[in-house]
């Protein structure tokens, strides 16, 4: 029982990876103890430090640019025959139709994240996604989420919320999107869930690859990879999902830049219960939980927990730290052949440190986009309270892309595919990507 008791308390902590309170049913049969996911009780002293030690280890703060090229993504290679799942996998995912006989990783690369069977959709996702005008909504302007824009269409999903659920399968004016957020990589994308003329609705899988949400649909069972939106297990193996841009922002920028948006509406809860982080003070460690990241691929020329801007163009990755765009205030670059702008403004909160979400330190939001307007690449400058002017007619921009003044007054940048995740996690799912360096 020495063992097993400290499984069981890590099981209602885990469990709720990305909830703000506990999902577990404490009548679930739990992983096997035999499992390597034991927890000796050493190293549980505190049941709600979620069962895992924080790294003494020193922060790796000196930034430095990489030469390297930016390399196209490539194909994902797909593995056909061998063994399918051993173990603890086999244990967790034994009543999956899943086609393990097709892949492009190796199984051992899967992380189980949550500790109470059944582990799939335990953190449970939003099917019938509703939403309220911003006006009607009080979340506080600090609150973090993620915004969508899709026409003249803009939803603020609270990542109060996201943390939560980390999947939304929605629908805009008849268009199906997949909305995922995986707090313990601060990864936020949304895409296109149509494959082979099929919507797919998607759930979490329980299980984690480099600390990153592995996402399962409901149709084939196959197994992706929320940061790429890959196929790395089963029917889908090797395909990617198409990716739609979005963007991290405070709920002040947004009913301030979108008055006329909506908000994701808490399903059948009260606003009230959500806000509560589970991961206080993740950011503040210097690496990423070791039982779900291999230390050994860490990237020490940013802290692993430091903010990035990973930008996609083609295909093309390239990174700029939250450290060098805040900064730089304004970051102006070609990634691909096409002239982006990498866009800083404070007042968006941490929501992955402090105990509230919305209370967390200032770490700003930053928003990267195709800088042309008219077909000609302008320049960006900080002019301070988050506000920037473009060098052809010195018209006043805010950091979510749009003309707020001046000659281009009512005009909008075209946002490219980026994303807000750690440092650990941008580096280990590129690691050929280029750097952005002062």
């Amino acid at each position: 029982m020495r063992r097993l008791a400290p499984l069981l308390a890590a099981a209602l902590v885990l469990s709720s990876c990305g909830s703000s309170e506990p999902v577990a049913d404490p009548t679930a049969a739990p992983v096997s103890p035999t499992a390597t996911a034991v927890v000796d009780a050493t190293e549980a002293p505190d049941p709600t430090a979620a069962s895992i030690p924080v790294s003494t280890e020193a922060d790796s703060t000196t930034p430095a640019a990489t030469p390297a090229p930016i390399p196209a993504l490539p194909t994902p290679q797909v593995i056909t025959g061998g063994e399918g799942p051993t173990g603890d996998l086999l244990y967790v995912s034994r009543d999956w139709a899943t086609d393990w006989s097709t892949r492009t990783i190796d199984l051992d690369e899967l992380r189980i994240g949550i500790q109470v069977i059944p582990i799939r959709d335990r953190i449970p996702p939003i099917d019938n996604p509703e939403f309220s005008p911003a006006s009607e909504a009080g979340w506080s302007d600090p609150e973090p989420g993620l915004l969508l824009v899709m026409g003249d269409l803009a939803r603020f999903y609270p990542l109060a919320m996201l943390i939560v659920h980390e999947i939304v399968n929605d629908e805009i004016e008849g268009r199906p999107v997949l909305v995922t957020y995986c707090p313990l990589c601060n990864s936020a994308l949304v895409f296109d869930p149509v494959v082979d003329g099929q919507r797919l609705r998607f759930g979490t899988s329980g299980l984690l690859r480099n600390s990153d949400l592995v996402m399962w649909d409901d149709a084939t069972e196959s197994l992706w990879q929320q940061i790429g939106g890959e196929g790395l297990v089963g029917t889908y193996a090797g395909l990617r999902l198409d990716v739609i841009p979005s963007a991290i922002v405070s709920w002040g920028d947004f009913k301030t830049g979108y008055p006329d948006g909506v908000v994701l509406v808490p399903p059948g809860h009260p606003a009230s219960s959500y806000g509560r982080n589970p991961y206080v003070q993740y950011t503040s460690r210097t690496s990423p939980y070791p039982r779900f990241f291999d230390s050994t691929i860490l990237d020490d020329r940013y802290p692993a927990l430091a903010r990035t801007v990973g930008v996609t163009v083609d295909g093309h990755n390239k990174a700029y730290p939250f450290s060098v765009v805040q900064d730089n205030g304004a970051v102006n670059d070609t990634v691909a052949g096409v002239p982006v702008v990498v866009l800083w403004s404070p007042g968006t909160a941490d929501a992955l440190d402090s105990p509230i979400t919305a209370e967390g330190v200032d770490v700003g939001a930053a928003l990267a986009f195709d800088r042309r307007v008219d077909g000609e690449p302008l320049e960006f400058t900080p002019v301070g309270d988050g506000r920037f002017t473009d060098d052809r007619t010195g018209s006043t921009w805010n950091v979510l892309g749009q003309a707020v003044d001046g000659e281009l007054n009512g005009a909008r940048l075209e946002p490219v595919v980026h994303t807000n995740e750690f440092w650990f996690a941008w580096a280990a799912f590129h690691p050929n990507g280029e750097v952005f360096g002062p």
